[in-house]
């Protein structure tokens, strides 16, 4: 089976920090059966450009510890790689070659981010490596499969990274067209996946299924970023910037990362998120580069709850133990509508949102209009959501409900039915324990039952475009576009073209003319 994915291939590597600034060394940490080698580094934006290589260089074979996964292979650096101050900022993609191995098997993935030398007036784009870790099972265990450390110190499961590319069959809420049947079970992603040996994560996570479709697009359409990972915003990064974008799958957050970006957004910054089930666990990191969420077990099995402070319990932030809703921020929690065309969550939805305020800057040059739909034919809504509770005002309009944490000043611009799962309702595509059942988990926490009442409460929910002020008139503001999928349809579909161009001319000051 695929899921294992330790050493499928004869070399493997990773980097020994995810991001480096000019003048750092990036340390490649190498193991390989083969006896000699290749590493070729490339930025990867609108397009890929080679910026150093190394040929024939020297294989040694490294073992993987029982418990890689958690604590890390502590292999040597076996490759450094310089810096340079004429690097731009961005994703590099680090492809290692064994020679003499067998065919498909012969190459691996590392990657790392160059950071800006100083803030600027271009967005922040932080790349979602807390979710991309979470979902890594390289070496053991991921966060869905039995663990609640994972370390950052191993390599990414391969695909994650990069693979070649295919049409929608690598997609966890997979599109279809008129004449075709749904797959609300997922059976062509499994057999995609199994078929080249890619594990399940590469349907959630990693740089190749999001961030990369985004940034290929919007560095081809003039737009520019500086660019981060989630750890970095531990550490001061988002200081000085005005403007931070997240794309795709931005699930994990820490502590200190909220409140970094909590801050940007009081001192009259703006954030916008094209990212689905975003902030829904807190993380903390640990250690030399140690993610630790307890998830499902943590009001039992998180060491805070009886030794520390229990709002860093590393389970929900809409658990009333923590009482940070990431709605407060955000504007949608994943609470309120956390799947579309998954397992049995909306298995033959729309795909799209609805619109319903056309006069709205989101939607402005789409030629869309009330009861539109944006984004079905490239299923934009799916795998994974965010949502609010809804109700209509006299005009017949979405508004919050109130209930769920939202800021009181908000605007619903549209949204599309989305659900929960219990038992037994997932597709067989997903990665996790069969335990697992998101809605009887999130009733219980967050109504202390589980009963027919607090199921409904939680059942039916939506998949939401909102823009919000959470810190009042004087801060700044959200733009949330509550989906994973969001960065499918930006090669096909005008009309999501253009609501993306207007989101990054909100966020961006030297944004490219029409």
């Amino acid at each position: 089976m695929a899921d294992d994915v330790t050493f499928y291939d004869d070399i493997e590597a990773y980097c020994s920090q995810l991001s480096y600034g000019a003048g750092d060394t990036v340390g490649l940490c190498v193991s390989t059966r083969a006896e000699r080698y290749d590493v070729v580094v490339e930025r990867w934006g609108a397009e890929r450009v080679e910026v150093w290589r190394a040929t024939d260089l020297i294989g040694r074979f490294h073992e993987v510890p029982d418990d890689a996964d958690a604590a890390g292979c502590g292999w040597p650096t076996e490759v450094e790689v310089p810096v340079e101050s004429s690097w731009r900022s961005g994703f590099y993609l680090v492809t290692l070659t064994a020679h003499d191995a067998p065919e498909g098997r012969d190459t691996a993935h590392a990657g790392f981010v160059v950071r800006a030398a100083r803030p600027g007036d271009r967005p922040l784009l932080v790349l979602a490596t807390n979710t991309w870790n979470a979902y890594n099972t390289w070496g053991g265990c991921s966060l869905y499969t039995g663990g609640k450390e994972v370390s950052f110190r191993r390599p990414f499961a391969r695909g994650m990274l990069c693979r070649p590319e295919t049409e929608r069959d690598d997609r966890k809420a997979r599109p279809v067209r008129w004449d075709e049947v749904p797959d609300p079970d997922g059976t062509i992603f499994q057999a995609y996946r199994n078929e080249r040996g890619y594990p399940p994560a590469i349907g959630s996570s990693g740089w190749f299924i999001y961030e990369r479709r985004f940034v290929e697009w919007a560095e081809a359409a003039g737009f520019g970023f500086d660019y981060a990972v989630s750890s970095d915003l531990e550490s001061g990064v988002l200081d000085g910037y005005r403007s931070m974008v997240s794309i795709g799958h931005d699930e994990y957050w820490s502590a200190p990362q909220r409140e970094a970006l909590e801050s940007l957004v009081r001192r009259g910054g703006r954030y916008a998120s094209c990212s689905g089930n975003t902030m829904f666990w807190q993380v903390r990191i640990e250690g030399d580069g140690v993610m630790v969420c307890h998830k499902y077990t943590a009001h039992h099995t998180d060491p805070v709850m009886q030794g520390g402070d229990p709002t860093t319990m590393t389970g929900m932030w809409a658990d009333p133990v923590v009482g940070r809703p990431e709605a407060a921020v955000l504007g949608g929690g994943s609470a309120w509508g956390l799947y579309h065309r998954f397992g049995q969550a909306t298995a033959r939805g729309i795909g799209g949102f609805v619109v319903y305020r056309d006069d709205h800057w989101l939607v402005e040059g789409t030629g869309l209009r009330y009861g539109d739909v944006l984004g079905a034919r490239d299923g934009v809504v799916g795998y994974e959501t965010l949502g609010c509770r809804i109700q209509f005002d006299e005009y017949q309009l979405p508004v919050r409900a109130g209930g769920d944490g939202t800021p009181v000043d908000m605007e619903v611009v549209a949204f599309c039915p989305s659900s929960n799962l219990r038992f037994g309702e997932y597709p067989a595509s997903i990665s996790a324990l069969s335990d697992q059942g998101d809605l009887d988990f999130i009733a219980e926490r967050l109504f202390g039952r589980i009963d027919d009442d607090s199921i409904r409460r939680i059942r039916h929910g939506n998949a939401v475009m909102v823009t919000a002020k959470p810190f009042g008139p004087d801060g700044g503001e959200v733009t949330t576009i509550g989906t994973t999928d969001w960065a499918f349809g930006l090669a096909t579909d005008p009309a999501v073209d253009r609501v993306t161009r207007n989101l990054l001319a909100w966020v961006h000051p030297d944004a490219p003319a029409d």
